[in-house]
């Protein structure tokens, strides 16, 4: 039971900063590659197809990764 709470601790961590690093990616992505701005269309871009991504891939890094950690932790 342990194992899955800090899994699911980790999946909302983990989905918390995942979307923060996606924004940070996408406003990256948008500045390098010079997107255009016209009508929101660079906002768009990075809330609709990097912050979801990056909440998806971060819940699931966080929630696998806290629970390996939690079931490789001594039993008291």
């Amino acid at each position: 039971m342990k194992i899955v709470m800090v899994g699911f601790v980790g999946l909302f961590l983990g989905a918390i900063l995942g979307g923060a690093v996606g924004i940070g990616l996408g406003l990256i992505y948008t500045s390098v590659f010079h997107t255009a701005s016209f009508e929101g269309y660079s906002g768009m871009l990075v809330f609709y197809s990097f912050m979801p991504l990056g909440i998806i891939f971060g819940a699931l890094i966080g929630a696998v990764g806290l629970g390996v950690l939690a079931s490789r932790a001594d039993p008291v």
